[in-house]
């Protein structure tokens, strides 16, 4: 018997965030990213075969947080982006292959992200977001020593969306830039009141870029331009190549110069599938690679062309998959078809891959007729710890064919049984595997001796466009249905106790959450994460995910208020009886923290058991990237909560313990 799985155990994970090929596929540069303290990560650079023939080694210095490696075209340097000894604004580094100190070759004051070689590899191109005064006084250029960025006093607002995720944009914009790595010498190529985003390669004297399209409010559109520019700054006004429309229209040069970027349908986008196009610069037309694929490109948009062909990632029937578009023929195929891809990148003939499976967090790995696994960054733990391989389970709601997993504590007796802990994700389009982000959670919930149930109903990705618009309009009664009818398959198990039921999920997940229990008494309790639980006020004060209001129920609350009265789960908040602990971000704005104020007071005047936990500094990524710290607190929270009302369980309600007893956070 190995140790049981803890939430503290998350100090010790590890994951590959990122995996990217060597020009002439021989070294795979891996992002490496661990807890380091309570409140802060470690995230560092390092290289290995492709051929898996060598364990990885450390390429880059353990201190800050690194990001974006990226080889130069002859792969005879690393960028990278860190936070080394900058106070947190991230900066542009550049390393000899052969290893080495690295040299720090920017000090802007805006930061910098999405970068990008130059084809010659005497240049990197790079986003930065700076203010007006900013700009005019080149601090975006090179800073000095002694400015320091004010927090405005008061705020004053004039965009539609003015912050986003953990921070107010204050006048802020996003613009494009040059730095020579000769001279150190950095050049603003974009400047003005839009978002320039994405920087990509034409060739060695020009870039293209995406930018909000010039309507009267570019916050309340997701139409972009994609533009050419003289990568030195001059030579006239920007050539435009194309339109789309997209969340986010990553760019991706091919070798001969034909450029790919994402296009999702603007009617509805929320809940449409997203398509790769590929614009061929020599006779201007466009081709949409991905017209005859039912299934939409991935969220994080990482795609990457080698030797004419296009890679990409795909939700994927309960896997996200690294797809190949053989661009000239109109063919695709799969590349790695299980587990759960999260980054990949192509070149020398090599696919590298960052992915998870059901048995293991995010390691690297390389393709090339086969798959090879390049890192085990946890086998130490894995091999210490009882792991529970999830089983995959297919069951039926409304005529559709839903797929489930179902993890077991990894010491059961098959004569006991054991409570159920059902799961509902985010999105509300995204989709879960048995692998991703939810690993640890899972694992120490099982470990706790719970039975874990996590599906996707209808509106996740990965099963088609129908399906993914399957839940318009009505949310909550479809998903119920979807998620009862798995749950009611997995209760009927032998070893699970079907009057010991609980419910948890966070974003959309939390929205279910509150929905179901007021409309079902059938859990024993239940945590509601970071949820939308009314959806008037989630429209008036979310960043851009208004839209989801729009797009979703095509509605608008001043138009039709009574009808998202009656979609929003805070409205049946008199019949809710399931002890209920609220859990919420006090930096969200995707979610604001609002809707978690307002749902907690609404259950307290019921008189309904229920606490609120609210986490200082945190945005809506806090289960999958807030301070370790609080990762843990969330995690064992859960736990302490479904503990005190579970019959199988030694342990007091959480009401009546000490706000920490039993924590980490006690000790």
């Amino acid at each position: 018997m190995g140790k049981p799985v803890e939430a503290a155990d998350y100090h010790d994970l590890v994951r590959a965030t990122a995996a990217r090929a060597s020009p002439d596929g021989e070294t795979v540069a891996v992002l490496r990213e661990t807890p380091d303290t309570d409140e802060e990560y470690e995230a560092t650079v390092y290289t290995v075969p492709a051929d898996g023939g060598k364990e990885p080694r450390r390429f880059t210095a353990e201190e800050g947080v690194d990001a974006e490696p990226r080889w130069s075209p002859s792969g005879d340097r690393l960028a990278f982006v860190s936070d080394r000894g900058t106070e947190g604004t991230p900066q542009l580094r550049v390393v000899p292959a052969t290893g080495g100190e690295s040299r720090r070759v920017t000090d802007v004051v805006g930061g910098v992200s999405d970068i990008a070689w130059s084809p010659d590899g005497t240049r990197i191109a790079f986003t930065q977001t700076t203010r007006p005064e900013e700009r005019e006084a080149d601090h975006d250029l090179s800073v000095d020593d002694d400015y320091e960025r004010e927090e405005p006093d008061p705020r004053v607002h004039d965009r539609t969306v003015y912050r986003a995720f953990e921070s107010y944009f204050d006048g802020g914009r996003s613009h494009v830039y040059v730095v020579d790595l000769t001279t150190e010498t950095v050049t603003r190529l974009t400047d003005g009141d839009r978002d320039y985003q994405f920087p990509a390669w034409a060739d060695d004297d020009h870039l293209f870029y995406a930018v909000k399209a010039d309507v009267p409010d570019p916050d309340d559109t997701i139409e972009f331009d994609i533009k050419r520019v003289v990568a030195t700054g001059e030579g006239g006004d920007p050539e435009h190549v194309a339109t789309t429309t997209d969340y986010a229209p990553r760019l991706a040069v091919a070798e001969d110069g034909r450029l790919a970027y994402p296009r999702t349908p603007p009617r509805r986008a929320a809940m449409r599938q997203t398509d790769l196009c590929v614009f061929d610069p020599t006779d201007g037309s466009e081709t949409v690679v991905t017209a005859d694929l039912d299934r939409s490109v991935g969220r994080s948009r990482s795609m990457a062309w080698d030797d004419g062909d296009l890679y990409f990632l795909t939700p994927d029937s309960g896997h996200v998959t690294v797809r190949r578009a053989r661009v000239d023929d109109g063919a695709i195929d799969t590349v790695v078809g299980d587990g759960h891809a999260t980054a990949v990148h192509a070149a020398g003939g090599i696919v590298a891959v960052a992915r998870s499976t059901a048995s293991h967090p995010d390691d690297a790995f390389a393709h090339a007729g086969e798959l090879t696994r390049l890192t085990a960054f946890n086998a130490d733990y894995l091999a210490e710890h009882d792991i529970g391989v999830p089983e995959r389970i297919s069951f039926e709601s409304d005529g559709y064919d839903l797929d489930g997993w179902v993890l077991t504590p990894p010491d059961a007796n098959p004569d006991e049984e054991y409570p159920l802990v059902v799961e509902v994700h985010g999105g509300p389009h995204a989709s879960w595997t048995a692998a991703g982000s939810t690993w640890h959670e899972f694992q120490t919930l099982a470990a706790r001796g719970y039975v874990v149930f996590w599906s996707n109903p209808r509106g996740s990705l990965g099963y088609g466009d129908e399906f993914t618009q399957a839940i318009a309009e009505n949310w909550g009664e479809v998903t119920m249905r979807d998620v009862l009818a798995g749950a009611n398959v997995v209760s009927d198990r032998p070893e699970v106790d079907e009057g010991q039921q609980f419910l948890t999920g966070g974003s959309f997940g939390g929205y279910m959450t509150a929905w179901m229990v007021g409309h079902t008494n059938r859990f024993a309790g239940a945590v509601a994460q970071r949820g939308v639980y009314d959806l008037a006020s989630f429209y008036g004060s979310t960043d851009g995910a208004y839209r989801l209001v729009e797009d979703d129920f095509d509605a608008l609350p001043w138009e039709e208020p009574g009808y998202l009265a009656a979609h929003s789960p805070a409205t049946y908040a008199d019949d809710v009886e399931t002890p209920t602990l609220v859990v919420h971000a006090e930096n969200d704005y995707r979610v604001p923290v609002c809707n978690g104020e307002l749902f907690y007071r609404y259950l307290r005047k019921q008189g309904v058991d229920t606490r609120m936990v609210r986490y200082p500094r945190e945005g809506h990524e806090l289960s999958r990237s807030g301070e370790p710290a609080h990762v843990v607190d969330r995690i064992e929270r859960i736990v302490r909560w479904f503990d005190g009302y579970s019959e199988h369980h030694d342990a007091n309600p959480a009401l009546d313990r000490g706000r920490t007893d039993g924590l980490s956070a006690e000790e």
